[in-house]
């Protein structure tokens, strides 16, 4: 197998094991410094009480993104919005929503157990606008040319080929159409983390820098590409992701103390001109 191959197995293996036994997976319990209780950790990644309260609780415990990529966006009702890596639909539902039932919310997954979640919860949501189409993300099953709006929450880090993964943001949206993500990013991350498999399922060995995300971005030929919020790990919250993945002791306390402030969340924007 490809090195390509081998990273999207182990990641959609992760992510088999991590909506199985909610908590863990990208962003999970121990990351964000949250809870397993229902709407925890979907709380502190940015969503608001009452967007939860109208969702499927499968879909609020098993969110394993690391912020809300629709908090204060501007989707219209009408819109296409596609939602790359939509997991067990947290997004997915909340932008179909938004759009209404003359727009349409289209997700992209490649792990089947996720696929079956989320359409187990659109049914329960009762939504007749969403489509699920399994797939990878450096190659989306998705038409030229026709969605207003990507979004992806933490799931972008995970990808092996970043570079073909914004090409492809590029491709299938619209002329002015526009990208809202939530993702990892590092900065002089620690080598022995950057090598860990197990911290590359958690959406931290295979982030890129800030800067590399949105120069790949640009390279793509998408315009307007700022950063638009930041939520920066402590080592406290590094500690608890490394103890998770790796087992807790000293070494781990001091590659968390190491980290800290190197590992942080964005929003992300751009648009297609």
């Amino acid at each position: 197998m490809s090195v390509a191959t081998d990273i999207h197995k182990m990641v959609s293996e992760t992510y088999t094991r991590a909506v199985t036994t909610p908590g863990g997976g990208c962003c999970g319990t121990s990351s964000c410094g949250g809870s397993s209780q229902k709407g925890t950790l979907a709380k502190m990644a940015g969503y608001d009480a009452g967007e939860l309260a109208g969702l499927p609780a499968d879909a609020v415990i098993n969110s394993f993104g690391c912020g809300n990529p629709l908090a204060f966006s501007e989707v219209r009702p009408g819109e296409v919005v596609l939602d790359l890596g939509s997991g067990a639909g947290i997004d997915l539902i909340l932008a179909a929503k938004k759009v209404g039932p003359t727009g349409r919310a289209i997700g992209v997954d490649m792990t089947d157990a996720m696929i079956e979640r989320a359409r187990a919860n659109v049914a329960a949501a009762g939504l007749q606008n969403i489509e699920i189409r399994k797939g990878i993300i450096e190659k989306l099953p998705v038409e030229s040319g026709s969605v207003d709006w990507v979004i992806s929450n933490c799931v972008i880090n995970l990808s092996p080929d970043k570079s073909r993964v914004f090409a492809e943001i590029a491709r299938v949206l619209k002329p002015g159409g526009r990208m809202r993500v939530s993702d990892i990013v590092v900065q002089d991350l620690p080598e022995v983390m950057r090598a860990s498999a197990a911290l590359y399922g958690s959406c931290v060995a295979g982030a890129i820098s800030e800067e590399e995300y949105l120069a790949g971005l640009r390279a793509a030929g998408l315009v307007d590409v700022e950063v638009r919020e930041r939520v920066v790990y402590d080592a406290s919250q590094l500690e608890a992701l490394a103890a998770s993945e790796l087992g807790a002791d000293e070494d781990v306390k001091k590659l968390a103390a190491a980290a800290a402030g190197k590992v942080w969340s964005a929003i992300i924007y751009a648009r297609k001109s």
